[in-house]
């Protein structure tokens, strides 16, 4: 009974509306005597709350001496606050977005191994067409039965892989420089787009004993430049199984000609 009492109150009534309609449900017609015994509420508050639930047109009262109430039938309540809240929010799609036309999707920090995890899911479980990730081969194992089951329900999953990486599903680039990048960047990083409209970066494993913490956000522009960075790890890749020898001659052991012409004496990238 609390539950439903509970949920009537999420659809807008208040505790002495909920528990009034609930024991009518119980035994209709009753007078308001009746109703505030079953209800367990004082009694000048059940002909208070019948008169308001009569306003709303939940329940109907008799002509007769002493006067009874009835209550709707619960389809027609539910039937009635789904148009309602469906309206509502009809509404609120419609107008919101003029409040303020520029609105931009906010950049947010998520702190900590198991919340980093969550969002994770998250974002992997509520995809619907497509998802990008850049992950280390440890990590990909947390969330390998995730990312299957959303392969399994059509989704295209695309996977720069680091690590000695395995993976039986989707298209995985598997990259060679990945105990470097660890090395350099003090941690392992992580990529992740969903369906151009979700993104998330950032450390998540920090080799300096911090919090790990990661940059999550449905800002399209962000997002699409978190999708960029993995589509061109994904191109390098490729061109590197596809033509070693030849990029190996035009830019030297390691790309280290087109490094020093692209970064010059950075040393924080030549690992890229």
């Amino acid at each position: 009974m609390d539950e439903l009492v509970e949920n009537l109150k999420e659809i807008g009534l208040n505790s002495y509306e909920a528990k009034v309609y609930l024991s009518l449900l119980k035994k209709y017609p009753a007078t308001g005597y009746e109703v505030s015994k079953l209800a367990d509420i004082p009694q000048a508050r059940a002909y208070d709350t019948l008169k308001a639930l009569e306003t709303a047109h939940i329940v109907t009262s008799s002509n007769t001496k002493p006067v009874t109430y009835t209550p709707i039938k619960p389809k027609e309540l539910t039937k009635r606050y789904r148009r309602k809240i469906t309206s509502t929010l009809d509404f609120l799609d419609k107008k919101l977005p003029n409040v303020k036309d520029n609105y931009t999707e906010p950049i947010l920090s998520v702190y900590g191994d198991l919340s980093i995890k969550d969002k994770i899911v998250e974002i992997i479980k509520s995809a619907k067409k497509e998802i990008f990730i850049e992950i280390w081969s440890q990590d990909f194992k947390y969330f390998e039965a995730d990312l299957f089951d959303a392969y399994n329900r059509g989704l295209d999953i695309k996977i720069v892989g680091y690590d000695n990486f395995n993976c039986n599903f989707g298209t995985v680039f598997r990259h060679y420089n990945g105990r470097e990048i660890e090395h350099v960047l003090g941690g392992k990083m992580i990529f992740m787009t969903a369906d151009n409209q979700e993104g998330l970066f950032g450390k998540i494993e920090n080799k300096k004993q911090e919090i790990p913490d990661v940059v999550w956000t449905k800002n399209e522009d962000i997002v699409f430049l978190i999708k960029e960075f993995i589509i061109h790890d994904m191109y390098l890749i490729d061109i590197s199984e596809q033509f070693p020898e030849q990029l190996k001659y035009f830019y030297g052991a390691g790309l280290k000609r087109l490094k020093d012409k692209v970064i010059g004496g950075t040393d924080f990238y030549k690992v890229h």
